[in-house]
């Protein structure tokens, strides 16, 4: 696979990690909850880029549309395009690529492929707008672009837990610190026009829990990288949350979780854009 010369570009840190708490919820995410907005658009033999495919879950089902042959999925790592790896083989899906690369140096020629999707990545970037210029560099005319990412200041839930406000300021604090903006959704379209893209719609939509096993599986995995992982790791080197406010954190969003009157919305950013 070509691509282009070398440019600098600042590594991403991924906040969350790769434990148990993150990628349980991780495989939740299908095609349908998490990229509807790209599906009308998807035919098979168009060749689609999967960047920060993760789990993998969601590069399994657009692969099953497209083709697996036709489908490239980017990590930034080893350690996680393994994991890609895993849940494509598990499917039946060996002939996805997986490769590590930078999504703001992506190792793709110019124009080789017709789609470019990325889901919950460009808010933990350096350089979003230079990983969307990257999209459209490789993107072929007539091709789509789909950008889905969390806006994680839009967040909000019933009952109001004192604990959860504080989770929330914790991340926020650990993601800026990392270089990220985990308020990216509702940047999607001033960095897709800083980008050079100007055919785009943009949209919103939202993950609700509000029964008794989504509330406990999303009380479980905030709980779960509160206790353990790079991100409980951070908060305590940086000495903004010891260990026992972190389990006492963990511990009343599990009691929220138990609460039938709980309810939690989860806002996302879209967009779409044709090159």
């Amino acid at each position: 696979m070509s691509g282009p010369e070398a440019r600098p570009a600042r590594t991403p840190a991924y906040t969350h990690g790769y434990g148990a708490a993150v990628l349980d919820s991780h495989r939740a995410r299908t095609a349908q909850n998490s990229a509807a907005q790209l599906l009308p658009h998807l035919r098979p033999g168009q060749q689609l880029l999967d960047v920060g495919s993760g789990a993998g879950t969601i590069t399994a089902d657009l692969a099953r549309i497209v083709g697996p042959g036709d489908v490239t999925a980017l990590e930034v790592s080893e350690q996680s395009a393994e994991i890609t790896r895993a849940e494509l083989a598990r499917q039946g899906l060996g002939a996805v690529q997986v490769v590590v690369g930078d999504a703001q140096a992506l190792p793709l020629a110019e124009d080789s492929v017709d789609v470019v999707h990325a889901h919950q990545v460009l808010q933990h970037l350096p350089d979003p707008v230079t990983a969307i210029a990257e999209a459209r560099r490789v993107t072929r005319p007539g091709g789509v672009i789909a950008l889905r990412d969390s806006d994680y200041e839009g967040f909000r839930w019933y009952p109001e837990v004192p604990a959860i406000d504080r989770w929330l300021a914790l991340y926020l604090r650990a993601a800026r610190a990392n270089g990220g903006t985990p308020d990216a959704g509702r940047r999607l379209l001033a960095w897709a026009h800083a980008a050079g893209l100007e055919d785009v719609t943009a949209g919103s939509s939202t993950w609700l829990h509000a029964t008794a096993a989504s509330r406990t599986a999303w009380a479980e995995t905030l709980a779960g990288r509160l206790t353990a992982g790079p991100f409980a790791e951070q908060l305590g080197s940086e000495r903004w949350a010891d260990a026992a406010e972190r389990e006492a954190i963990a511990g009343s969003i599990r009691g929220w979780a138990e609460d039938p009157d709980g309810w939690f919305s989860v806002l996302h950013g879209e967009l779409l854009a044709r090159v």
